[in-house]
């Protein structure tokens, strides 16, 4: 990969991320048409990072891409959002209770780091590096599972579900709470009770209330 291709996906993962936290906040709204060249003048920016920044958001199934025409900001199926966090806390919890069994202790010791790392970052307010750190927790509790089918799936429905939980964890001030569930869920882990793990995880992923708002603040948006 040359410089300058290296340089245009930086710029476009950075414009996926700036459309991507439109989107979900409801200021882009459902049914709206991007134009390539609108967004790369509005960016300053040329118009190849913005067909590379559309096509990660359409991966993360945000816009849908249509041949000769104008991609849209994709409409929300809210039955079917409620239905995959259903499958991920289902699948999250899973992943804990396997690994309360067979996590080592060396994974242990990373999870613990991990955790403090995430401490700090709330703490000197760095909330742009927290996505991160996080999905670094999850992804040491996968590893632990030993389960590298569970691990795929799981990573796949977080991928797509990836912005909507930043948006909850971010815009609704909730790193502080998720970073406490985090401690009991690590708690759990090491003292080995599968049945506490898995329960602490499905409470921390599911955390319906906040979903629910999460509902309304769309509604508005398309309002």
């Amino acid at each position: 990969m040359d410089v300058n291709s290296g340089r245009e996906l930086t710029i476009a993962a950075r414009l996926a991320g700036s459309l991507e936290e439109e989107i979900v906040a409801g200021q882009l709204s459902p049914g709206q048409q991007l134009d390539e060249r609108q967004i790369a003048e509005r960016f300053g920016v040329s118009r190849t990072p913005v067909r590379e920044a559309l096509r990660q958001l359409a991966s993360a199934g945000l816009v849908e891409m249509r041949p000769r025409r104008k991609a849209v900001v994709r409409r929300l199926d809210k039955q079917r959002m409620v239905q995959m966090f259903e499958v991920l806390a289902s699948l999250e919890s899973l992943a804990a209770e396997c690994a309360a069994r067979r996590m080592s202790a060396a994974l242990l010791a990373a999870l613990a780091e991990i955790h403090d790392d995430i401490g700090r970052c709330i703490a000197e307010g760095r909330p742009e590096d927290y996505d991160a750190l996080n999905y670094q927790f999850h992804r040491i509790i996968y590893d632990g599972a030993g389960n590298g089918y569970l691990s795929e799936q799981v990573d796949l429905l977080r991928q797509h579900l990836s912005p909507y939980r930043r948006w909850l964890l971010q815009k609704m001030n909730r790193m502080r709470q998720s970073h406490e569930e985090h401690g009991r869920i690590l708690a759990a882990l090491k003292d080995g009770d599968e049945a506490r793990a898995a329960d602490e995880m499905r409470r921390h992923v599911r955390d319906d209330d906040r979903f629910l708002d999460f509902l309304m603040a769309q509604d508005s948006g398309d309002g």
